[in-house]
């Protein structure tokens, strides 16, 4: 308990009584800081329990899996972390005989931040705790850009190195580029991201247009075993991973007027 700074909220509800049914009539709540000093007496029966599970969830967290050059962390409009994220959803298309012009992943989805120099299975796993995983679809190009307006209207979101976005500070959506060439509403566009935002879900609504989609339903199609393979892979070459900041996505210094 003592390991985490925790914030606790405890709601108390005082409620009276009518014939048949409860109302709430009123709520009042508190805070209480949940810290190391609920540590200084220990239960030692508690203690000597959770000894042995402690060991085995040390020996699975534990194993490294890569190195990491820099402590990255996700955060708007791009980050080092995002940028990394979604570059290694691109990377592992080869393994599906895919070939996508573009990735996403969602900020929201990396969930902690990444350490400098030996990383973890258990850092990976607090990266992506979820079972999301990783799936390809293709959107027009209307669809596309309709889909990055979806992004800029949150102040940007995890994309890959293909993608060069301009954003307004009140979230609009200035310009988007992929590899370079203007982005043709007539075209299609193979992209590649995970099942959890298909769904339309963190405001990018415009996925729920997709097509043939390619859906990988494996364990090792999991989002978190494909980080792992990539930073596994790179440790076997004796390569340290590393991101950097591309512009990917960047705010522009004035509100435009978009037509």
């Amino acid at each position: 308990m003592g390991r985490k700074l925790m914030m606790m909220t405890v709601a108390t509800m005082i409620i009276m009584s009518c014939k048949t049914s409860y109302q709430v009539a009123s709520i009042e709540r508190s805070r209480i800081l949940v810290d190391a000093r609920y540590d200084y007496h220990q239960d030692e029966k508690a203690v000597a329990f959770l000894t042995h599970y402690e060991r085995i969830v040390d020996s699975i967290m534990s194993p490294v899996v890569g190195q990491s050059a820099k402590y990255m962390k996700p955060h708007r409009p791009e980050s080092e972390l995002s940028n990394l994220i979604a570059d290694i959803m691109v990377w592992a298309a080869k393994d599906y005989n895919e070939q996508p012009v573009f990735g996403v992943y969602n900020m929201g989805g990396m969930r902690a931040d990444l350490p400098k120099g030996d990383v973890t299975y258990g850092d990976v796993l607090n990266i992506a705790p979820f079972e999301n995983k990783i799936i390809f679809a293709t959107l027009s190009g209307a669809e596309v850009l309709e889909l990055f307006s979806q992004m800029a209207s949150i102040g940007g979101e995890g994309v890959s190195h293909s993608v060069r976005m301009v954003i307004t500070k009140d979230g609009q959506l200035v310009s988007a580029i992929l590899n370079g060439e203007p982005i043709d509403p007539q075209k299609d566009y193979r992209f590649v991201t995970i099942d959890y935002l298909l769904g339309g879900t963190d405001k990018m609504v415009a996925f729920k247009k997709s097509r043939d989609i390619h859906s990988p339903q494996a364990t090792e199609d999991t989002s978190r075993l494909i980080i792992m393979k990539y930073f596994r892979e790179q440790m076997s070459q004796g390569k340290v991973v590393d991101a950097e900041m591309e512009g990917r996505v960047t705010v522009a210094d004035e509100v435009l007027n978009i037509k």
